[in-house]
This record gives C-alpha cells, structure tokens and sequence, in this order.
C-alpha cells in the first residue's frame, strides 16, 4: 500500500508536468522466462496485481495502462506481451502520445532507459507516435524517502524499536 501511494503521488506529478497529455500509460515489468512461472514462481500474478493496485490508485482503465514485459534475451519463451511489441501495436492503433513506467524498479537502471527511453522512443515514434515520455521510476525523490520511512517504522514496530 505504501510502495502503491509512493509511486502514485510520483506519477502524478511526472505527468502534470507534461506539455502533452499521454493517450496511454503502459506498465512495463521486467520479463521472466515462461518455464519459471510454469513451475511455481509468482511473479507474473505480482506484477498484475502491482498494475490493478496502480491502476486503482492512478483512476485508470486497463485498456488505457496495459501491462507489458521487457528485457527478454536468448531462445527461451518469456512472458509477453514484450513492451517493444506493445509500443510498436499502439503506435499502429494511431496512439499519438505515449508515456512508459516501470512500475517493478525503485529506481531507474541502464537497462531499462536504454530499452525503453532510448529503443522504446524510436520504436514507438517509427511507427507513427508523436510523444513520447519515459516516466522516471521513485529514484531519489521526496515519495522515494517518505516510503523509505514508512518502510523503517514499520519494520521497527515489529521488531520493537
């Protein structure tokens, strides 16, 4: 709840600071290779429930903040959709503006900026988009350090302090 109302204040402000307002938000997770899930591993249902909880905070629909999988590598069959296939199909769909958060990170990494900030953009802008505003994950900010509290007071209650 508190990573939730962090992340949600964080866009928020991220996107009332945009001269363009996006026609959609995608959620970009981090990939996972599909043999894993098969076998137990919960991490896809996390990251949907991370999006319904986003999404719920954020006002959103579904169809206007999809979720999608990046940094997929090697012949394994990974959890899809990838976000570069996402971008590429709603450019196509005549989505204008686009913006991308990567709502698994606490803060944002090489790899993510350079596939989605970098890749991402020229994906999306060579299929057609207009906008395109890569959504900066908590990082350093105020949000980032009041959950970082929370977190401790929390931990500290059940330890007792």
């Amino acid at each position: 709840k508190a990573y939730i109302g962090a992340l949600s204040s964080r866009l928020r402000r991220q996107l009332s600071a945009l001269s363009r307002a996006p026609e959609r938000v995608v959620l970009s997770f981090h990939s996972l290779p599909e043999r894993l899930i098969a076998a137990g591993d919960p991490y896809l249902e996390q990251c949907r429930e991370t999006a319904r909880a986003l999404r719920a905070a954020m006002g959103w629909t579904e169809g206007f903040a999809p979720i999608a999988f990046q940094s997929r590598f090697g012949p394994e069959k990974w959890i899809g959709p990838s976000t570069e296939e996402t971008l590429e199909r709603l450019a196509k769909e005549g989505v204008k503006s686009l913006a991308v958060t990567a709502p698994g990170f606490f803060s944002d990494c090489i790899e993510t900026l350079e596939e989605i900030a970098i890749r991402g953009r020229e994906t999306f802008l060579a299929e057609g988009g207009e906008a395109f505003e890569t959504l900066a994950c908590l990082n350093d900010s105020d949000e980032a350090v009041a959950l970082l509290e929370i977190l401790a007071r929390e931990a500290l209650a059940r330890f007792g302090e």
